[in-house]
């Protein structure tokens, strides 16, 4: 059956908001209807901008909660659980919204039946209608007990809302606590406490609203003064709100509505972090902020939309017949709307601060920091930070228009408060702000299609989380370098030209002072500050905070604040350090050696070991990352200069691995002579001369257990790849074979299982056979055969049965020969002639027999020592 009911065609002009993270978020602004379309009673709002687009459609049911607030809000929760709020420009449109609502929604109950709600309809149908004792002071323990028992139940609680709204059942218990303060009957003001509560507690705006109002606020205040939990004690909230001297009006406000809600707001939000905030819960702690933002955005949108007013209130602070009492509150006022400000959406605010910067806010900004006063001085520093947070690159634009103009920059406002403060709150205020306006900006990059980041392991991320904390997260992406707003880098040079020098002055003074034991409090909060101030600007400015601190040797002023009494300073100047160690910039790891400054931070282990406090796990901490990213100049720095310091340092094994790390690096001997003849390989450390930028070669390299193994089970299938494989390793490692080293003699093929004693045929040394290339560029000239031949018989022949017994084994170390020599130009082979003083019979010995080719040598002059031979 259709609703008869007439429906509002006539369009508001509304807000749409919807409470998300108990944040109201506003979703737009358009013009209000009421429809009813295929029996179903709906509210429209379409968009303003865009006349096809919804901004909300909801359907009005007899169970949603529509609840009106004030003269132009109406509050409900959706169906799915969302609460929703439409803030009316009018009263008149919210009140035609509403009505509309409440018809539909009594004709919904009148339909549902008795058993749907206890609406007001509802309990006109029962026999016996809710009704509360009438509000007397010998029956308040009726009420109380009355009232317990009906908020026992969620129907007993709306129906107990609307009653007491439409009998105005607070107003009439408000003479009764006036008459049981004049009995000084203290069980009554008890449970006019406790029924007070309940009422907050049923979490109905209306209520809330209600008990705000000036003729009922202080009986309601006056109540909960006399809480039964602490019945010795007695609150004094009534005078704090009737203190008339906390009302600070700058400029007289023309609407009355507007100044009704700012004393509201005051009331609600005293109430809600004062009064009630032992006992409030959820539900009714967010009406109350829901209140409160709706009067913030209904007071910053009549201020703006009242330009005159602006107007003289900014020229207040230019005024020259003003007296500072008024310049101070006038700046207050300012404050609370930036404060308020932070509340609202990115649009609204950033009206508020277009309109508040058009009208002069920097002017106030500068009064206000450079005041004498220290409360002026905070109110302008907390104007400053809001408007910061806001949108830096709108305060750097208007800073950079003031240095074009030829004014005084905010910047040079905010160093010079920075310097001279006293107060600790203001002057971290004003470093925070200088490290943000000095953030570089780069312009926004094309969009690219999102992709998916890949998955890291929780301690990658751990360790890159770290690595952003530190600051070496920017030496792996310094090679990015984002396109920077021109506007910005001009404002960063500028600073570095005009202000840095003033900035960092105290700094640069502490070069005349000998000692830092008189330091003050003052100054070392100053010195903290400025630390801070350095460590950021090397972490986002490389080049120009890169020079800076060179040429006006930063470093070694930091330095000196190791040796301050304060640990809390010393860990700053660690800070420091620690930031140019995780840059691995070579020009920082160059600036810490060559200024020493290693020193005084080995110092303070020495002082602080073997102790786990915080200083000391820093600099163990600063140790241990320059030897986990083996940093091989400041390794070699501090093993050379600090080696026998670093050696007493036991009780941690950081430094041990440091001096084993040098070692490594340095252990190397080219002088050793280290043959392949020499058994004693285990005992022997192996020494790899520094070819190829200290790396190994790929081709040629020492056999292992597994390749002497596959050395030993084949020969004539691995000969040919074996030599390709050298020959590539040589040609890989930038060496020319030479077309004069060739063999001396053509070996034969032995097997193991028939030894050959024939001597091998003489060789015409005049030709020139085919050889493989070899690696070595230049050689000694070689020996005579003759001599050679002669030093064989003397040497133990038994040298034989141990060289016969893996003809593979030699094979594979005739090339590894090449990679091992004792001498770069000597190339030495480990395998002997098969001849008859090489058989078995003659002894277990085998002889050696070392070959030494040369390119100086004729092949005519080759061939006569062999004859000789």
């Amino acid at each position: 059956m259709a609703l008869i009911v007439p429906p509002s065609n006539e369009k508001k002009r509304v807000k749409v908001y919807e409470l998300k993270n108990n944040d109201w978020f506003d979703r737009g602004t358009g013009f209000c209807t009421g429809r009813i379309i295929n029996d179903e009673s709906k509210i429209y709002v379409e968009s303003e901008d865009s006349p096809e687009r919804l901004l909300l459609e909801t359907r009005i049911t007899k169970d949603d909660g529509h609840q009106k607030q004030q003269d132009t809000l109406i509050v409900w929760t959706e169906t799915s659980g969302i609460d929703m709020a439409l803030s009316f420009q009018e009263a008149d449109g919210c009140a035609t919204i509403w009505d509309f609502v409440s018809q539909v929604q009594q004709q919904l109950l009148s339909l549902g039946g008795p058993d749907d709600a206890l609406s007001d309809d509802a309990m006109e149908s029962f026999a016996n209608p809710l009704v509360l004792p009438q509000p007397e002071i010998g029956n308040l323990d009726d009420i109380e007990h009355a009232m317990r028992g009906i908020a026992s139940t969620p129907q007993g609680r709306d129906a107990l809302a609307k009653f007491v709204i439409s009998e105005d059942y607070i107003r009439k218990l408000i003479p009764l606590v006036e008459m049981a303060e004049d009995l000084e009957s203290l069980k009554d003001l008890h449970w006019l406490c406790n029924i007070m509560k309940m009422l907050i507690l049923l979490n109905d705006s209306q209520i809330i609203d209600h008990i705000v109002n000036e003729e009922v606020v202080f009986g309601v205040i006056g109540a909960l003064e006399y809480d039964p939990d602490f019945p010795q004690h007695k609150a004094n909230h009534r005078r704090y709100l009737k203190d008339n001297s906390r009302y600070k009006e700058v400029l007289s406000i023309a609407d009355p509505n507007i100044t009704r809600k700012i004393h509201a707001t005051w009331r609600l939000t005293y109430l809600k972090d004062v009064v009630l905030a032992r006992i409030l819960d959820d539900p009714t702690f967010g009406v109350l902020n829901s209140l409160i933002f709706f009067n913030q955005v209904d007071i910053i949108s009549h201020l703006q939309n009242n330009p005159g007013y602006l107007e003289q209130l900014f020229g207040i602070i230019d005024s020259p017949t003003a007296d500072i009492k008024r310049k101070r509150d006038a700046v207050g006022f300012i404050q609370s709307c930036c404060a308020i400000a932070k509340s609202l959406q990115v649009t609204p605010r950033a009206t508020l601060y277009t309109n508040f910067i058009n009208h002069g806010l920097l002017r106030v900004i500068t009064f206000a920091i450079l005041n004498k006063e220290a409360s002026i001085r905070v109110a302008g520093t907390d104007i400053l930070v809001a408007m910061i947070d806001h949108d830096p690159a709108m305060v750097r634009a208007y800073i950079y228009k003031a240095i074009n103009e030829k004014k005084t920059p905010l910047t040079e406002t905010l160093i010079e408060l920075l310097l001279v403060e006293v107060d600790l709150g203001v002057k971290a205020q004003a470093a925070d702000a200088i490290k943000v306006l000095l953030e570089p900006q780069p312009t926004q990059p094309p969009q690219q299609p999102p992709q998916q980041p890949p998955q890291q392991s929780p301690q990658a991320q751990s360790q890159e989380t770290i690595a952003r904390q530190t600051g070496e997260f920017l030496s792996k992406v310094r090679e990015v370098n984002p396109t920077s707003n021109p506007q910005t880098e001009s404002f960063i040079q500028h600073f570095y030209e005009n202000s840095a020098s003033k900035l960092f002055q105290p700094l640069k003074d502490l070069e005349k002072r000998e000692t830092l034991n008189d330091i003050t409090f003052h100054e070392v909060q100053l010195f903290n500050h400025l630390v801070e101030i350095i460590i950021y600007l090397s972490r986002t400015h490389q080049f120009r905070s890169k020079f800076y601190i060179f040429n006006e040797d930063i470093s070694s002023r930091i330095a000196q604040l190791l040796s301050a009494p304060q640990k809390h300073l010393k860990l700053t100047a660690l800070k420091f350090f620690r930031q140019c160690v995780g840059l691995q910039d070579e020009y920082y790891n160059r600036q810490l050696i060559q200024r020493n400054h290693f020193a005084p931070i080995l110092n303070i282990v020495y002082e602080t070991m073997p102790r786990d406090n915080l200083l000391n796990s820093a600099c163990l901490e600063l140790f241990e990352y320059i030897k986990r990213e083996n940093i091989k100049q400041l390794i070699e720095h501090l093993v050379e200069a600090f080696r026998l310091k670093l050696q007493e340092i036991t009780y941690v094994d950081t430094f041990d691995s440091l001096v084993n790390r040098y070692d490594q690096m340095q252990g190397f001997n080219p002088d050793a002579d280290t043959t392949l003849f020499s058994n004693d390989s285990a005992s022997t450390p192996n020494r790899t001369p520094n070819v190829n930028g200290n790396q190994r070669w790929q081709g040629v390299k020492e056999m292992d257990a597994v390749e002497e193994a596959y050395f030993n089970t084949s020969d004539d299938e691995d000969e040919p790849q074996a030599k390709s494989v050298l020959s590539k390793a040589a040609k890989m490692n930038g060496v020319t074979t030479s077309p004069m080293l060739k063999s001396l003699v053509d070996y034969p093929d032995d097997d193991e299982d028939s030894m050959d004693t024939t001597p091998p045929e003489p060789v015409d040394l005049g030709t020139k056979p085919e050889l493989e290339p070899s690696p070595m560029l230049q050689t000694p000239p070689p020996e005579r055969l003759s001599e050679k031949r002669r030093r064989e018989e003397d040497n133990d022949e038994d040298e034989l049965g141990k060289l016969s017994l893996s003809k593979r084994r030699n094979s594979g170390s005739s090339a590894s020969s090449i990679g091992t020599a004792g001498g770069p130009n000597t190339l030495k082979r480990k395998k002997g002639f098969k001849n008859e003083r090489d058989s078995p019979s003659n002894g277990p010995s085998a002889k050696k027999i070392e070959i030494s080719l040369s390119a100086k040598k004729t092949a005519s002059e080759a061939g006569s020592k062999g004859d000789d031979g």
